[in-house]
């Protein structure tokens, strides 16, 4: 076989003549030597020095010596062999040697691409390639998306390969791919340092020596490791730094894990309270872990989680309480038609007494779910908040134990709330029994009730992080012996109760946050085991607006107050709208047997027929809340012209913030709240009638 042609050298233009202008200027250099004459030593030393840096630059002008041209020739005639697009990349990205398939799918570029998507993916998979790990990049060509692997072949070389072609079947491999994926796959050498990235990044990063992470020892680690678990020292092991329990579970999780990419919850060692992610890629014998602190990120959700659970616990509380309220108004009335027919004496008086008390204790029992779910009919008022304790203090100290003592703090420049004073009064006294009841197996202690006005840092600090201006507090706190860390997320909670069966129904403190929430305040506990409990509502400053202030008239005398009606008996003609059938018919028919004249409507758009058939007519109006199809506001709002001035009347089990604040603003309207009885229901018919006389 003939030998090949051997290859000419080829001069560079531009060293040629960089060479001659430096031999031009040596030469210029020379003369003042030459003809100074070489018998002086200066002469003779310039002579001499001038000779080296002669040779030294036409050292450097002859650049590095070429690569043997037989390597050049069998890397190119290597990755033409192969059947899919390879080449080989400097770390730099440029490219040193390609093949036909990859220059007709890439194009005739001399590097890798330097921006988009591509160039993103591809400097990873080089990073993991420098580690000695096989990297994996996604790459775009000919609207397709292809996989680009990167594998290290030698110094500072790297072969990519772009394997599969689209959705449609893998390119079976040569024999050459063969070889190629032998080397690919073969185990780099385990890396010495963590890599600039990891030694930068602000979580925590080791480099382990070990077959199994958790007993590996630290080769290296970055500063934030010591910030995030509290050590991490070279030569620890790093297994030291989780919680066992938390390790062992990690351990079991990690042998058992299909994705090696997926996180591994642990628990840090020199706090438990404290979770991370733990992360491990493994190369040679040696993990590389990542610990990222989600402590903050945990407790978020679990705050979201609690929020959503009480809001669907106290949906489903407001639902059961609506329907409830109706039945127990059914039992009531009929208790009031058994009652006439069996008056005191009578033998069976005494149990119709007893069905009405367990009925009444259930309509309370309704109440609190009601006040849980937010779903209380609110009547918003200015209120001090010191002088409302005050007023409550008096029935607080005879709900005490003779050893308990009550104390209390009323801070100065105290702020006005808009709030419903009943429904502070019940929260307040729910906390007060609450401690009573905490204390009371210590022999005795002492219950402190602090009112305060606290700033927008202060209520940060006292635990309300969302505060917005000033707020007005009021603590209720004991020195009993604390809240266990483990009931502490469910206190809540209705039902959900601490105390023996038979003691409590477990919805004094359920009850608080619902009225802490539905006065758009926030409620806090602190509390450590043996040193008592702390209950902080925080209240929103009520600031009337100027011009309110300005127009608002003197203040008249108090009117007195409306006796109740002992003539239960009455004329007028009666709109009853009331979706329950048990309620409307026994009311309307009570009713009517006091002398008054009741129209039965179903529903809100029969109603609403009714009122207009007879316009002007209608001189009281009592209507459900809520209701299938039309609610109680919308038909009064379209039944309003037809009504005239007639007083209308709410009954409901509970009603929405917004019915609320309809009766804030329109005359002639008042709410009566379920259960209810025929007594109160025919004194408040006559008195609304009366007044609109």
């Amino acid at each position: 076989m003939a030998e090949p042609p051997s290859k000419t050298p080829k001069v560079d233009p531009f060293t040629a003549l960089a060479v001659f202008f430096f031999l031009l200027a040596a030469a210029f250099a020379i003369a003042p030597a030459l003809n100074a004459g070489v018998e002086t030593l200066a002469g003779t030393l310039l002579l001499v020095g001038l000779a080296g840096v002669c040779c030294l630059g036409l050292f450097v002008l002859r650049g590095p010596p070429e690569a043997p041209a037989e390597a050049e020739a069998g890397g190119e005639a290597f990755l033409a062999a192969l059947d899919e697009p390879a080449a080989v990349a400097a770390p730099d990205g440029r490219l040193l040697t390609t093949n036909a398939a990859w220059r007709e799918t890439m194009g005739p570029a001399s590097r890798l691409p330097k921006s988009g998507a591509a160039a993103s993916s591809l400097f990873g998979a080089l990073a993991s390639a420098r580690r000695g790990e096989l990297g994996r990049a996604a790459v775009k060509t000919g609207g397709q998306e292809r996989e680009a692997l990167v594998s290290p072949i030698g110094p500072r070389r790297f072969l990519v390969r772009l394997t599969g072609r689209g959705p449609g079947p893998l390119a079976l491999p040569s024999s050459a791919m063969e070889v190629l994926n032998a080397v690919a796959g073969a185990k780099a050498p385990p890396p010495k340092v963590l890599d600039a990235f990891a030694a930068a990044s602000p979580f925590g990063a080791a480099l382990l020596d070990g077959e199994d992470p958790f007993e590996a020892r630290i080769i290296e680690a970055n500063p934030a490791l010591a910030a995030v678990a509290h050590g991490g020292q070279p030569g620890q092991v790093f297994g030291d730094l989780i919680e066992p329990t938390s390790r062992l579970d990690a351990a079991m999780r990690l042998a058992d894990a299909r994705d090696s990419h997926a996180p591994l919850e642990v628990r840090l060692a020199h706090d438990p309270s404290r979770i991370a992610h733990l992360y491990l890629s493994q190369s040679s014998g040696r993990w590389v872990a990542y610990l990222v602190d989600v402590s903050d990120q945990k407790q978020v959700e679990l705050q979201l989680s609690q929020s959503q659970k009480m809001q669907a616990i106290g949906q489903l509380a407001g639902g059961v309480a609506h329907d409830f309220n109706n039945l127990l108004t059914a039992i009531l009335m009929q208790l009031d038609v058994l009652s006439t027919r069996h008056p005191v004496g009578d033998p069976s008086y005494e149990g119709l007494n007893e069905i009405k008390q367990t009925s009444m204790r259930a309509a309370d029992l309704v109440r609190k779910l009601l006040a849980f779910s937010r779903k209380q009919t609110v009547q918003r008022e200015i209120l001090d908040v010191g002088e409302m304790v005050s007023e409550s203090e008096v029935l607080l100290r005879r709900l005490l134990y003779e050893d308990i003592k009550l104390v209390t703090d009323y801070g100065r420049n105290l702020p006005h709330v808009r709030a419903d004073r009943g429904q502070l009064d019940t929260a307040v006294m729910n906390l007060v029994v609450n401690a009573r009841d905490a204390i009371r197996s210590h022999g005795g202690g002492v219950i402190r009730i602090r009112t305060a006005r606290v700033t927008q840092e202060e209520a940060r600090t006292l635990g309300y992080p969302g505060a917005q201006g000033d707020h007005a507090m009021i603590e209720v706190s004991d020195d009993g012996p604390g809240i266990p860390p483990d009931v502490m997320d469910k206190i809540f909670e209705p039902f959900f109760t601490t105390k023996a069966v038979g003691e409590g129904t477990g919805l004094g403190l359920a009850t608080v946050y619902g009225i802490v929430k539905q006065s758009d305040g926030w409620i806090a506990v602190a509390s450590k085991p043996g040193e008592g409990a702390a209950f902080r509502i925080f209240l929103p400053v009520h600031v009337a607006p100027a011009a309110e202030v300005a127009a608002a008239p003197a203040p008249e005398p108090a009117a007195p107050k409306r006796p109740a009606a002992r003539d239960l008996s009455g004329a007028g003609r009666i709109l009853f709208v009331e979706d329950e059938d048990a309620v409307r018919g026994v009311a309307a028919k009570l009713l009517r047997a006091r002398g008054y004249e009741v129209i039965e409507a179903a529903s809100g758009e029969e109603a609403l027929e009714i009122a207009v058939e007879h316009a002007g007519q209608i001189d009281l109006m009592i209507s459900d809340v809520v209701m299938p199809g039309m609610q109680g506001p919308d038909l009064l709002k379209q039944a309003r012209q037809y009504l005239g001035s007639a007083p209308v009347m709410f009954i409901s089990g509970y009603a929405e913030s917004e019915f609320s604040d309809l009766l804030e603003g329109e005359r002639n309207v008042s709410f009566l709240p379920k259960p209810i009885d025929i007594k109160t229901l025919a004194e408040r018919v006559k008195q609304e009638l009366q007044k609109a006389a």
